[in-house]
């Protein structure tokens, strides 16, 4: 499936300093990954995943001869799930209304999965904080222009009458709830549906109706609080702490330029095990619900990104649609058991190698081969 962070924020909150990481990012990754073209205002980075390579360790090793090092070993390739990060530039107090280029702006919210919205929590004279007060009113004031472009959205969301009366009086009831509480300023995200009302809600495709992560760009020195800055602000916000990924744009555009030996040793002298990057793309992941399942073979190892709580047969569409209409079983097996026997083959041969029906639930990190008919 294809996982897209929409990035958004005021000028000069480091929107492009961390964009820019994401590019360096993809260059860096894209030489052993073949794309289509990407668009200049399109960062397409993998999610990361050290399961994979252990996984193409112990697939080069079982498919291997006889007593051949492993040094000699010729591992399969790596495909990583990737994210797509969409530079959402130019959001000013009155986007709603076509400010700054708002109304371009606005449609590219609309197509994103999750909103990842850029606040400034550090001080530096030589950044102008065009538009920008303080952390409080700059996420305000974007939160406004969604709900504000929300509202006019529903202006235009009259029901049609060839819809049956039920259906008419119940979209209708809805709309006005949605609009009651856009107008006191609750984002759609926010408000409580039931499971009819929640249905008619996807078909409007609200912008406020966006999953929401909130980065706190901070400086160098206020990175090891971490925590605290986090507690803080999610305080000072209203929001949960679930929320708030704490970044330093100005790391991460260094981290960029680093070999990834260089990386790990920067990070381990900061005090962290991993870079905002990956903490901003594991969050997007738990806040969509998304887990990834694994494949192991000759041709490549790879991770499939999925919704939590899908089942085998809708997994299995991941990989080609026409896998659903031929699915006959999955062998499932889990990470953890497929790294301690080494492979399919002693798996197999333990009964560890599960055959799952189109209904089973799949896990996180469960290790599949899709058998399909012809």
């Amino acid at each position: 499936m294809n996982l897209s962070v929409g990035i958004v924020g005021l000028p000069n909150v480091g929107k492009s300093t961390l964009f820019n990481a994401l590019l360096k990012k993809q260059i860096a990754f894209v030489a052993n990954y073949p794309f289509a073209t990407i668009e200049p205002n399109v960062g397409i980075v993998p999610v990361p995943d050290e399961r994979l390579e252990v996984l193409a360790k112990i697939t080069a090793k079982e498919i291997a001869s006889p007593g051949l090092a492993m040094t000699d070993l010729k591992l399969p390739p790596i495909k990583p799930a990737t994210v797509n990060f969409v530079d959402i530039a130019g959001l000013v107090k009155g986007a709603n209304e076509g400010a700054g280029l708002g109304n371009k702006f606005l449609s590219h919210i609309r197509e994103v999965s999750i909103i990842a919205h850029v606040v400034r929590a550090f001080e530096d004279p030589n950044i102008i904080k065009e538009g920008s007060v303080d952390p409080k009113s700059d996420y305000e004031t974007i939160s406004t222009e969604l709900v504000l472009a929300d509202l006019q959205s529903l202006e235009k969301s009259k029901v049609k009458s060839e819809k049956s009366k039920i259906q008419v009086k119940s979209q209708n009831e809805t709309i006005e709830k949605i609009r009651n509480g856009l107008d006191k300023g609750i984002p759609v995200r926010d408000m409580q549906f039931n499971d009819e009302e929640k249905e008619i809600v996807d078909q409007l495709f609200l912008l406020s109706s966006k999953p929401e992560i909130i980065v706190l760009n901070v400086s160098e020195q206020a990175l090891k609080d971490a925590e605290q800055i986090t507690q803080n602000y999610a305080e000072l916000l209203g929001v949960s702490s679930e929320k708030l990924v704490v970044i330093c744009a100005k790391i991460e555009a260094e981290l960029a330029e680093l070999t990834e030996e260089e990386q790990g040793q920067y990070l381990a002298d900061l005090g962290l095990d991993q870079s905002g990057l990956e903490r901003l793309i594991r969050k997007a992941y738990e806040t969509l619900g998304l887990i990834s399942f694994l494949t192991a073979g000759e041709k490549e190892v790879r991770a499939w990104t999925i919704r939590r709580g899908i089942t085998s047969l809708m997994a299995s569409g991941t990989i080609h649609t026409d896998f659903m209409q031929k699915f006959i079983k999955a062998e499932v097996v889990s990470f953890e058991e497929f790294v301690s026997l080494g492979g399919w083959k002693k798996a197999r041969e333990l009964g560890k190698a599960r055959m799952e029906g189109r209904d089973y639930v799949m896990q996180d990190g469960d290790v599949v081969e899709f058998k399909i008919g012809t």
